[in-house]
């Protein structure tokens, strides 16, 4: 029997539109028998497993030792008296040296890949990889698993993503790549010439010329610090003057290191020592040309103190046989500076002008119409003063007035400072030369003498100028030239003498017109048993003092005395011998009395 095809139309008919059964037929002659789909699996790198043989070690420090100083720095110290090293001497002591990039420094763009480095990769997409860490060989490749070897040596770090990107999308498309450097390894250079510790060096890859420099201790005693010269295969790449780094802060001749690097420290230059008024005392290395002025720039400049208008140099080498030679300013901007000088330069403090060159400010207070501290000319006189204060008050009284000045204190005090020292030696020899000696340097008699010693020191001189006026006298000295910071005090008229010592009532007594020292004496119960009428004693207002033995109980009293009655000092050997050293010392019965009265 013939066979015919029957093949169904891909259109439903009217008919089959309407019949479900029809519809059902139809679709099972041209339904697709179903089929299951894997889904997309991307490729995974496995980071790879890393060798402990491999970690790196840390290397601890060679250490350096200081450099010494040189002969000129030796010769330039005991010349100034203070100890001078180099100018840059103290980057190159121990704890200073330290100036490697830390671990976590920024890597910049312009690093230059070097074997070792150590990379840290990661893909995602099409390609996935975590926390891939890849090191450089000593090749200057990484070998990425499923992509293959990639040569880095050499490649600029702001170039790597895109180098490694490319390398990647030779095989795979759509994924995302994050690359960061996670260690450098480090470079070796070579330090030669005047270097304190010439050798090879293994830096950190981000080290500078500097830090190599110091990593070798730095120029040696005849090592230059302006002329460090960084070679690179074979060619001049910097000529780094370290001064510009220390005086200005310009590292742009500190150039970044690579592998193979040879640093050169050449022969110290001319060398010149600059002392006195500036703000740096050391020495420097001038280079050619340069002058006096360069090298007091190079330390800074004159201090606030300094004589700017002129200098001393003094020729160490001995070629022209002048000693100190003294330039001016000028002449400093002119004059080239030659080995071996050393420079000094002048303070203005600490001098004394004469009083036609000094400004006077004077303070006046007590019975003057208008009490205040006042400037003058120089030369002023005491009347001047006065006058400019409004003249005295008809309450004041002269003959008591207290002038102090600050050149006479410190005379006085310098003269009081020996005397103390020559009580406490005489004093401390006494039991070493007394026939009485056991009995002298009991504990309580030594301990006695100390106290007394330290009580002398305890006193301070006032600076006061005693003026021999009359007790009736209406005005000051009006001849007396003032001195800068002089003080005037013009007291009012005291109404009392005072009685003091080995007396029962020791009081101030109302001053009684014609009265004697005796008759106050007698007011205050007369002299006690202890007390030592032979060396009563009395200062007056004026700062005068009255010592007479017992005439000086006759003397009239004047109004502001004061009157002392000392205790016997002869009651015993120690303290006659005491009385005598310090009578001697200080003016005989002034200075026995003090001693009085602290034993009492």
């Amino acid at each position: 029997m013939p066979v015919a095809a029957q093949i169904a139309s891909p259109v439903a008919t009217t008919q089959q539109a309407t019949n479900p059964l029809a519809r059902g037929a139809a679709a099972a002659q041209v339904a697709v028998p179903p089929s299951e789909v894997a889904p997309y699996q991307p490729t995974v790198i496995e980071a790879p497993v890393p060798d402990p043989s491999e970690q790196p070690r840390e290397v601890p420090a060679k250490p350096t030792p200081p450099t010494p100083p040189s002969e000129f720095e030796a010769f330039v110290s005991a010349a100034a008296g203070t100890p001078l090293r180099r100018f840059g001497a103290e980057l190159l002591v121990p704890g200073a040296r330290d100036f490697t990039a830390g671990p976590s420094a920024t890597v910049p763009p312009d690093y230059r890949l070097n074997p070792g480095d150590q990379l840290l990769l990661g893909l995602t997409g099409s390609v996935q990889a975590a926390n891939l860490r890849l090191t450089i060989d000593s090749e200057g490749r990484i070998f990425v698993p499923r992509i293959g070897a990639i040569a880095l040596a050499g490649v600029r770090y702001g170039d790597l993503h895109d180098v490694i990107a490319r390398r990647v999308s030779r095989q795979y498309r759509g994924f995302q790549l994050e690359v960061t450097v996670a260690r450098l390894h480090g470079v070796t250079v070579y330090v030669t010439g005047f270097a304190a510790m010439p050798g090879s060096y293994t830096v950190g890859s981000l080290s500078t010329l500097v830090n190599a420099v110091l990593a070798s201790g730095g120029p040696a005693a005849g090592g230059s610090f302006r002329s460090i010269q960084l070679r690179r295969g074979g060619q001049l790449v910097s000529d780094f003057d370290l001064y510009d780094l220390l005086l200005k802060g310009d590292r742009s001749g500190d150039a970044v290191l690579q592998n193979g690097d040879v640093i050169y420290i050449a022969p110290a230059g001319e060398q010149v020592a600059v002392i006195g008024s500036v703000n740096r005392e050391a020495i420097f290395e001038v280079g050619p040309g340069e002058t006096l002025d360069d090298a007091i720039r190079y330390a800074g400049g004159v201090n606030t103190v300094a004589d700017a208008s002129r200098l001393m140099v003094f020729d160490s080498l001995g070629r022209e046989q002048t000693g100190w030679e003294q330039l001016s300013a000028a002449e400093a901007g002119t004059r080239k500076a030659r080995r071996g000088d050393i420079v000094r330069v002048l303070s203005n403090v600490g001098i004394a002008r004469p009083l036609a060159q000094q400004s006077v400010l004077v303070t006046i207070s007590g019975e003057v119409s208008k009490p205040g501290r006042y400037y003058f000319k120089p030369g002023t006189s005491l009347s001047e003063v006065v006058a400019e204060a409004g003249g005295l008050t008809p309450q004041a009284f002269p003959y008591a007035s207290v002038i102090t000045r600050e050149s006479v204190k410190a005379q006085q005090q310098q003269s009081f400072e020996r005397a103390v020292e020559d009580v406490e030696l005489l004093l401390t020899s006494q039991p070493v030369t007394s026939a009485n000696r056991a009995q002298l340097v009991q504990p309580a008699n030594l301990a006695l003498v100390r106290s007394i010693v330290e009580q002398l020191r305890e006193r301070k001189p006032s600076g006061r100028l005693v003026f021999d006026l009359p007790v009736t006298a209406r005005a000051l000295p009006a001849e007396l030239i003032l001195e800068n910071n002089d003080t005037i005090y013009v007291p009012p008229r005291p109404v009392t003498v005072g009685v003091f010592g080995a007396v029962p009532t020791p009081a101030s007594f109302a001053w009684r017109e014609g009265a004697t020292i005796g008759d106050f004496v007698h007011s205050a119960g007369g002299v006690q048993k202890l007390g030592d009428k032979s060396e009563i004693f009395v200062v007056r207002a004026n700062g005068t003092v009255l010592a007479d033995g017992k005439r000086v109980l006759r003397a009239p009293a004047l109004p502001g005395d004061l009157v002392y009655v000392p205790i016997d000092a002869n009651r015993g050997e120690f303290w006659a011998r005491l009385r005598d050293i310090t009578g001697t010392l200080f003016g005989g019965l002034v200075g026995a009395a003090s001693i009085k009265g602290l034993a009492n």
